[in-house]
């Protein structure tokens, strides 16, 4: 069982690096751990007000959808937002309702935004985790900035990372499943499909007919279709809300789907997974399950 646990167990204080890596890293068992960034400046500092006089009207990217939905599966396509570049003074109006809009807004874009275009906040938060450097070896490689509308939804996926999310203000809501729940979850390939808005201000779908296609979930775990997709009853997900001040470790290769409160700003740690025998582990049990499927 890849880490398996009925419940997501909380630490009062950050582990040192070897309790770090013998508990919770090797098993691959998610924990959420207090007190852990309770020094940053961050957690004090970043009122809308701060925002607005730090970074200002510098012009960031930040993924616009017409329903909450970025990366998800809509009309049988694999949709992907439309990258918009805007001031962020614009985003915190429609974040603090000044201004209305039909559409959604999330700075979501996974690619060390912290460092690469919020430079101006590095200095209130850490450039890594020392204790989860020291257990890991290795350095970040990236670190992400989160701040959106409360109807931003992340869809159900996995990722080849050890993360570690930081809630600054706010609440994020997640839904996980261990990998040992893979045999359950369903995978369907999807043509990938990029949100663009008309003239009118709607938006339209188009196919990005030079990709190739995408395997991605289609089950929502909110309101999953049982009757198309049964399997899935089997699965074993926790439910945690990591609230500001708290740091959940998200193993990798666990399935995640994630919501937040109005506004909540977030920061994360993605190290690179180990692709050692628990890596060889799930790609056997990835590779059974697709064959028991094609059979």
């Amino acid at each position: 069982e890849l880490g398996w646990t009925e419940s997501v167990p909380y630490l009062d204080r950050p582990p040192s690096s070897l309790e770090f890596y013998r508990e919770w890293v090797s098993p691959n068992k998610p924990c959420i751990i207090r007190n852990a960034i309770s020094h940053w400046p961050a957690l004090e500092k970043w009122t809308s007000a701060y925002l607005r006089e730090v970074v200002g009207p510098k012009v960031v990217s930040v993924a616009v959808t017409p329903n909450g939905y970025a990366d998800a599966v809509f009309q049988d396509r694999f949709v992907m937002p439309e990258e918009r570049q805007m001031p962020f003074t614009d985003l915190l109006d429609i974040v603090e309702k000044k201004v209305t809009s039909p559409n959604v807004f999330y700075v979501q874009k996974q690619c060390s935004n912290l460092t690469e275009e919020f430079p101006e906040l590095v200095c209130d938060v850490q450039p890594d985790i020392p204790w989860m450097s020291e257990a890991l070896g290795k350095k970040p490689d990236a670190v992400n900035f989160w701040l959106g509308e409360s109807a931003a939804v992340t869809s159900l996926h996995k990722d080849h990372y050890e993360n570690l999310y930081c809630v600054i203000s706010g609440e994020k809501h997640f839904l996980l499943h261990p990998p040992s729940d893979r045999p359950f979850i369903p995978y369907e390939l999807y043509q990938p499909a990029t949100y663009r808005v008309s003239e009118d201000g709607s938006f339209e779908i188009v196919d990005e007919k030079s990709e190739e296609k995408v395997p991605w979930i289609p089950v929502d775990p909110l309101n999953p279709n049982l009757e198309q997709y049964p399997e899935y009853s089997q699965t074993k997900p926790l439910q945690c809300t990591v609230k500001a001040g708290e740091m959940l470790y998200l193993p990798s290769l666990w399935f995640h789907h994630v919501q937040q409160s109005h506004g909540c700003i977030a920061v994360n740690y993605w190290y690179d997974m180990e692709y050692d025998l628990k890596y060889s582990y799930y790609q056997l049990l990835d590779c059974l399950t697709k064959a028991l499927k094609v059979s």
